[in-house]
């Protein structure tokens, strides 16, 4: 199974983009897309390699969806500490 989480494009050199993860930078390949990108755009990233442009509705939602995810994941881990005394 793969998960990718939407980033958007800072800048491009040839076919390179840079991209922003919520602050965090890499760069990924363009190679395996056909349509045109521009900074401000949004895509799907696995293995270094762009492999859909999203619009910016669909990477926003999908960013709230995994911010919610999170945000579950990280109660339930608490819950858990406090259910068996586990400070750390």
């Amino acid at each position: 199974m793969c998960l990718a989480a939407p980033a958007r494009v800072i800048s491009i050199d040839d076919n390179i983009a840079t991209v922003d993860y919520g602050g965090v930078e890499t760069k990924a390949r363009l190679d395996t897309l056909t349509e045109d990108v521009a900074p401000g755009d949004y895509l799907l990233i696995h293995t270094g390699f762009a492999i859909r442009r999203l619009s910016a509705d669909d990477a926003e939602e999908t960013l709230k969806l995994f911010d919610e995810l999170a945000a579950l994941v990280s109660e339930g881990e608490e819950t858990a500490s406090e259910a068996t005394g586990d400070d750390g």
